[in-house]
């Protein structure tokens, strides 16, 4: 996810390293317990390209 996180981080410059992160980890949680474990990562990265563009 760390790697992620700069990816974003870099494609939306306007929102600091932190900001990007708790995106990230807050859409990360809604998955706990979720038995899509496999796709959570593909999922998280999708959640957080449809949110930080309309936050920022």
């Amino acid at each position: 996810m760390a790697a992620f996180v700069r990816r974003l981080a870099a494609q939306f410059p306007t929102f600091d390293a932190g900001t990007v992160e708790g995106f990230v980890a807050e859409i990360h949680r809604g998955f706990a317990g979720r038995p899509v474990r496999d796709f959570i990562p593909l999922l998280v990265e999708r959640g957080a390209l449809r949110r930080l563009p309309a936050t920022g």
